[in-house]
């Protein structure tokens, strides 16, 4: 064993390809819903991620100060190496052993820390590698990739590029085009342009053909033919899922946002309420159940097209508090469900409850280690529901305008220009002094290339507030980008 100095020993375990070098951090999930995910996929996802699941789950014990659980699920990865993957052990190994590694220097055993440092360096100079610590291998760009999945929106484009690398070596490989498969789909929310962006179509598609098996994959390949008019195709794939595995938390699931979104509750409601008994914690279940709730009670709304009275008005209120109950078990579960706190406070709304909107809206306002298309979101709702809610159009103006510029990439972005711009143009012609307003103009014509007029309005803000620094700082900017 090499006799690495302590005050080397960080340096060295800095370069080892694992958990604790990829800059997952803890803050940017809730601990227990991803944990609780891991251990329901461990239990129902077939043999081929046990490896990368007890890889995680061992980092997730170590975030929440379970160091001697965290070990136990990294001799869980051992076993699972020699059982599945004894052709490939030291390949396999690699991620596992930079775990055990950073695990015992934590704990303050150095030598053990060590041990499996060497461990690394051995198999590093059987595989001539330039590095002593590592290894470039697809194996751990994959691994890396599911890590990166498993924290969120954040790191999605993390993942993506991991999964991709890994993809470059082995173009045809299952596993690596279901993670960059599920990958892209995910993206394709996050940073649609309009109604729904199709790039994950192909890639779906081509997981599928790889893993005719695999129920996760193809479910997701069922809602994007849904998303892309293609339900009849999409339907066909969800009916195989339920016969292949009918009692599968995932596959339900999904099954029931498929049917959800072609409005047959029934079914969905079904197959929501016999996934929640195997797995009542899921935050996803239970937003998925708001979500029905609240599109019926949508339904009712259209069809009486009046204010609702007698049994329709009890229906609509059972439905809203349904709805209330589900969403905040959502956010109960997952504290960073951004839309299940939106579901949450528009529930509110319905129901007449604006101070508990108010209290919620107040939640997700603050949500700090979330992407920037949720915090867009967060602030669009909330100045609609000052805006006609609590009949404050200053309130509204400024989340308009915070809304705007956390991205561009959200469908409804040209719409909530159109919203504050006629918005603030109303209030302007009220009072030609509202430097609110003209503030507001001044950064709409700015996003839209239209220099000029965004002078023109923040010089007129300007003249009336002349030491405010945003208007000074936009001022500056515009002058010298003409």
């Amino acid at each position: 064993m090499s006799e690495i100095p302590k005050d080397s020993l960080k340096a060295v375990l800095l370069e080892l390809e694992c958990h604790f070098t990829w800059n997952l951090l803890k803050e940017d999930i809730d601990l227990l819903n991803v944990e609780d995910s891991i251990i329901l996929q461990l239990e129902f996802l077939t043999t081929e991620s046990r490896l990368t699941f007890s890889n995680l789950l061992a980092y997730m014990k170590y975030l929440k100060g379970q160091h001697e659980d965290a070990l136990k699920c990294l001799e869980q990865a051992e076993e699972v190496i020699q059982r599945e993957h004894s052709d490939k052990r030291e390949v396999r190994s690699l991620v596992t052993w930079g775990n055990y590694a950073w695990m015992f220097y934590h704990m303050g055993e150095l030598e053990k820390a060590r041990k499996f440092v060497d461990k690394v360096r051995l198999a590093c100079e059987k595989w001539s590698t330039s590095s002593k610590y590592k290894l470039e291998l697809p194996e751990i760009d994959c691994e890396k990739g599911w890590a990166f999945l498993k924290f969120g929106g954040k790191y999605y484009h993390k993942a993506k590029a991991a999964f991709k690398k890994a993809l470059e070596v082995e173009p045809d490989n299952p596993e690596f085009n279901i993670g960059y498969a599920i990958t892209v789909y995910r993206l394709d929310d996050i940073d649609k342009e309009g109604p729904s962006k199709s790039f994950s179509l192909r890639p779906l598609r081509k997981a599928v053909t790889l893993n005719p098996n695999d129920t996760y994959v193809k479910a997701l390949l069922a809602l994007k033919l849904q998303d892309v008019n293609a339900g009849d195709e999409g339907e066909k794939y969800i009916e195989e899922i339920l016969d292949q595995m009918p009692c599968h938390p995932h596959v339900l699931r999904d099954a029931a946002k498929f049917y959800r979104r072609k409005h047959c509750y029934g079914k969905a409601f079904k197959l929501l309420e016999k996934a929640l008994q195997m797995t009542p914690n899921c935050a996803f279940l239970h937003h998925q159940m708001g979500l029905c709730y609240k599109a019926q009670m949508i339904r009712i709304k259209k069809m009486i097209r009046k204010r609702p009275e007698g049994q329709d008005k009890e229906k609509i209120n059972q439905l809203i508090a349904s709805a209330i109950s589900h969403f905040k078990a959502a956010v109960e579960k997952d504290s960073m469900f951004t839309f299940a706190y939106l579901g949450l406070a528009q529930m509110y709304v319905e129901g007449n409850q604006n101070h508990n909107a108010e209290d919620i809206f107040q939640k997700a306002l603050h949500l700090e280690n979330i992407i920037d298309i949720h915090k867009h979101e967060v602030h669009y709702q909330y100045g609609r529901f000052q805006e006609f809610h609590c009949k404050s159009e200053s309130t509204a103006i400024h989340h308009y305008v915070e809304a705007l510029k956390f991205t561009d990439k959200s469908s409804l972005h040209t719409k909530l220009i159109g919203i504050l711009e006629k918005l603030a143009t109303k209030r302007l012609s009220l009072n030609a002094f509202d430097v609110q307003s003209l503030s507001a103009l001044g950064f709409i014509c700015k996003l839209e290339g239209k220099k000029r007029q965004a002078i023109e309005y923040y010089e007129r803000a300007q003249e009336i507030e002349p030491e405010n620094e945003e208007f000074l700082t936009a001022l500056r900017e515009l002058q010298l980008s003409i």
